[in-house]
């Protein structure tokens, strides 16, 4: 058993960067995961987590030697101690988006066993990475303040200094107490009205309070997801989004992509790529209020069909109300793995799973359905390359991978992808 180094301050060359926003260093033949730090690098790190074994995380606590790509941090609050959420802050944009291309193919190569070259790609209204956020929660401390949870921890960093978010969005936040223990959901949408929710508390179980270990922490989790009591205090709650020239209605609180100029790009590749033609019949799963369904449909025409599965209600009947003009789209709610076997055999499929990816089940499922292509969006690139080599290994092959920067300042990269049936077109 390795001693552990927790605590210890150490100085290395940190090497490229890794899937979870660290570059990788080693030191007496272990590997160190180190936050806030660039390639090539010599810094000092501290090691935050050492459980023995192989490696340990640190976070880079002094730059002794610094990259060529390294700007003074554009959040305050991001550094060692700080909140996990703009932990690329400290980096210019054009190198960001370079670390990203390498940790997409990277993910692609080791866990896909596909070796693609792979260019992440700016989105608009990106700018130098500050301003693009239109959704954002917050959590709120013991003592009623708004603010971010400090990174792998369950406290909060009280302060509202992101500079994701477009202008105004957090106006009169900090002046306000909130209830200790609830969230805050704030959304601004396509016009600029502001919507902020407050969230009620969870309701934790005795073992969640009690257990400070894993039991606790999935205690914790299942309440955080249950739902809660919601209470608009600005706006209505209700957002308004446009894609496309159609508009939507929404919740404050439901799903809507966080970077102001993703929804329109992704509609635009998903169009090109799903190529629906008239008289097909396509999937959107996971299709949320209906945005893919919306391009969809132009495909399909008035002959074709499409059915949009999606987990949450709410969102299935707002899709309805936005495309109720659109005869030829049906709104499934129920979860995706126990509804597509009942589907009408499809054409065409797109499926924008959460951050956990689509799955063996689900992935199955399409496969055994045979259509002739699928799009497949994914917010992490590790669950999108373990999904990619199941359509592989069910008898697609990846024909085209786009990757999008939809979360500047930070780690996290989006990607777009194309599997066409072996023996088809695409």
């Amino acid at each position: 058993m390795t001693d552990s180094w927790f605590g210890s301050t150490i100085e290395v060359t940190l090497g490229a960067p890794g899937h979870g926003g660290f570059c990788v260093a080693r030191h007496d033949g272990r590997v160190m995961f180190v936050r806030h730090g660039l390639p090539g690098e010599i810094v000092r790190a501290k090691v935050t987590e050492d459980r023995g074994g192989s490696y340990c995380r640190a976070d880079a606590v002094e730059i002794i030697a610094p990259s060529a790509d390294r700007i003074t941090p554009l959040c305050p609050i991001s550094g060692p101690g700080g909140s996990g959420c703009c932990d690329c802050s400290h980096v210019n944009q054009s190198a960001s988006r370079a670390m990203k291309s390498v940790v997409v193919e990277e993910q692609l190569r080791r866990i896909g066993g596909l070796d693609r070259e792979v260019t992440v790609e700016e989105l608009p209204n990106t700018g130098d990475g500050t301003g693009w956020r239109s959704r954002v929660r917050l959590a709120v401390d013991a003592g009623g303040r708004a603010g971010f949870h400090r990174y792998r921890s369950a406290t909060v960093v009280p302060a509202l200094s992101c500079p994701q978010v477009v202008a105004g969005a957090f106006d009169g936040l900090a002046d306000s107490t909130w209830r200790p223990g609830s969230e805050l959901v704030v959304a601004v949408g396509s016009s600029g009205e502001r919507h902020v929710v407050e969230i009620s508390p969870a309701s934790v179980s005795r073992t969640g309070r009690r257990s400070p270990g894993r039991r606790g922490a999935s205690a914790r989790r299942a309440a955080s997801s249950a739902p809660r009591p919601e209470r608009a205090v600005v706006g209505s709650g209700r957002v308004r989004e446009s894609v496309s020239g159609r508009d939507w209605e929404l919740d404050a609180t439901g799903f809507w992509q966080a970077h102001r100029g993703a929804a329109q790009i992704y509609s635009d590749v998903v169009t090109e790529w799903a190529d629906a033609r008239p008289g097909e019949v396509a999937w959107d799963l996971y299709g949320g209020v209906g945005v893919f369904a919306s391009s969809l449909a132009t495909g399909v025409g008035a002959t074709g069909q499409v059915v949009s599965v999606e987990f949450s209600r709410k969102a299935s009947a707002d899709g309805a109300r936005a495309l109720a003009d659109l005869e030829q789209v049906r709104f499934v709610p129920g979860r995706v793995e126990r509804t597509v076997r009942a589907l009408p055999a499809p054409n065409v499929v797109v499926l924008d799973p959460p951050r956990s990816g689509a799955g063996k089940e689900v992935v199955a499922a399409v496969a055994a359905s045979a259509p002739g292509r699928v799009v497949h969006i994914g917010c992490d690139p590790a669950s999108f390359a373990r999904d990619a080599r199941l359509f592989v290994d069910a008898g697609y092959r990846l024909e085209q991978v786009r990757a999008f920067d939809a979360f500047p300042l930070s780690h996290h990269v989006e990607c777009i992808g194309l599997l066409v049936r072996e023996g088809g077109t695409p």
